[in-house]
């Protein structure tokens, strides 16, 4: 299944600025993009989500995975567009430096993770829909696929349709994401908005039980 193969139009996915994404994400950027009570938020909603035994994936990663604190993982994994932010990130057992609007197949084992977390970051990608497939094929069944999502972005480099749409339309292009793949259910919205700070939307899906690639 490509970002084409499905209903919606395919100008949803340009962006203004078309050129290299590795030229945009060159430099480092060691700030954060969404306020301190939406990630409070966020860490709040890991820490009763996610387990201890978990294997976690920080997809689209950069310095720092908003995890908390208290709580160590079976192992936490990175990728992202910047080496000395990814290396920066003291919650990352490993990482792999990937662009996925070129490379969208992610490069890891069938059914190795159970959680893959994208933050504030899943309107950057132009191939979504391969990309929620892949992330599919990596989780175990049952494994969890947490969107989280806010209303910042680089503007040049954000895909049409996050500006195009509504919030709740993006929650719903997000879920299609997940739906088309064909391997997620019990898809839900939660809100988890902090007052007088920065929406905190998010968007999970389950693998399904069973499910096999192989």
């Amino acid at each position: 299944m490509t970002s084409r193969d499905n209903d919606l139009p395919a100008k949803y996915f340009d962006r203004e600025d078309e050129s290299p994404d590795e030229n945009f994400y060159v430099e480092p950027r060691f700030e954060t993009h969404i306020d301190d009570a939406t990630i409070a938020n966020l860490t709040q909603f890991y820490r009763e989500t996610l387990n201890s035994s978990d294997r976690l994936l920080d997809l689209m990663s950069s310095w720092i995975s908003h995890l908390p604190e208290e709580v160590s993982y079976q192992s936490v994994s990175g990728l992202g567009m910047n080496r000395e932010e990814l290396s920066r990130n003291q919650r990352l057992d490993e990482f792999v430096v990937q662009n996925l609007n070129t490379i969208p197949r992610l490069p890891y084992p069938d059914n190795h993770f159970d959680a893959v977390n994208i933050v504030v970051s899943v309107q950057y990608l132009i191939k979504p829909f391969e990309v929620f497939q892949e992330i599919g094929r990596i989780l175990v069944p049952g494994g969890k696929s947490i969107v989280a999502m806010s209303h910042r972005l680089f503007p040049t480099k954000a895909v049409y349709a996050f500006y195009m749409l509504p919030p709740a339309d993006r929650f719903r292009l997000v879920s299609a994401y997940m739906t088309q793949a064909a391997v997620f259910d019990d898809i839900v919205f939660i809100d988890r908005s902090p007052d007088d700070a920065d929406p905190l939307w998010l968007v999970v899906g389950t693998k399904k039980t069973g499910f096999s690639f192989t």
